[in-house]
């Protein structure tokens, strides 16, 4: 489990991986996501974290879908 919540660390931070993807890979919602985040980070690195992925339209993959199409650039996640 350990590892698992090291992977969702990972994919949750880097900005290109969804929500929805790690929801796919291992079954946790975004509400469980930002408390493993919450919890395994230091105060300040999860509040950088929040305030990057707040509203960003690439965490989630229907909103990212909608803007790739408008930008004729759709790429695959």
């Amino acid at each position: 489990m350990n590892n698992n919540i090291d992977l969702i660390i990972k994919l949750a931070w880097h900005d290109k991986s969804s929500f929805e993807k790690i929801f796919r890979l291992y079954g946790v919602s975004e509400k469980e996501v930002i408390l493993i985040m919450r919890k395994n980070l230091k105060p300040s690195s999860f509040r950088i974290w929040r305030k990057r992925v707040s509203g960003r339209k690439s965490k989630h993959e229907k909103k990212f879908k909608l803007l790739d199409k408008k930008n004729n650039s759709y790429e695959s996640i």
